[in-house]
């Protein structure tokens, strides 16, 4: 009897870890060859968990454009539907009381490969970003 218990908690692990492989890692994105984010999921404890790291890109006159690393933002209201990933960073938190009464920003992360995919912010198609997921 504990044999078949174990088998089933095991069983268990194996499916709930295997759900979310398509969308658990590092994924990167670049504007111009710079990086323009950082975002990583897990779920190590359970449920989906998640944080990003966007970088502010900067074009001055008569200088390359280089980027800064903002302060990694958790993701909230994590879903995984299997083909994509719908979540929510906040806006307030990132940008200070100038936008305190500001509502999170809720993206997606359509995957469109193995280790490829596409980040649409606010349903606007034809803004999304080429991500890759590092290997």
């Amino acid at each position: 009897m504990k044999l078949i218990a174990l088998v089933l908690s095991w069983t268990c692990l194996v499916f709930a870890a295997g759900k979310n492989s398509a969308v658990n890692g590092v994924w990167r994105a670049e504007m111009d060859g710079l990086p323009s984010f950082v975002m990583t999921i897990s779920d190590e404890g359970g449920g989906l968990t998640g944080a990003i790291l966007f970088y502010l890109i900067r074009r001055d006159d008569g200088q390359p454009p280089h980027a800064s690393p903002g302060i990694p933002e958790p993701l909230f209201n994590l879903r995984f539907d299997g083909k994509a990933l719908d979540f929510r960073v906040s806006h307030s938190r990132a940008h200070g009381a100038q936008t305190a009464n500001d509502p999170p920003v809720s993206f997606r992360l359509k995957i469109t490969g193995p280790d490829e995919g596409l980040l649409v912010r606010d349903g606007k198609e034809s803004q999304a970003i080429h991500v890759s997921r590092d290997k």
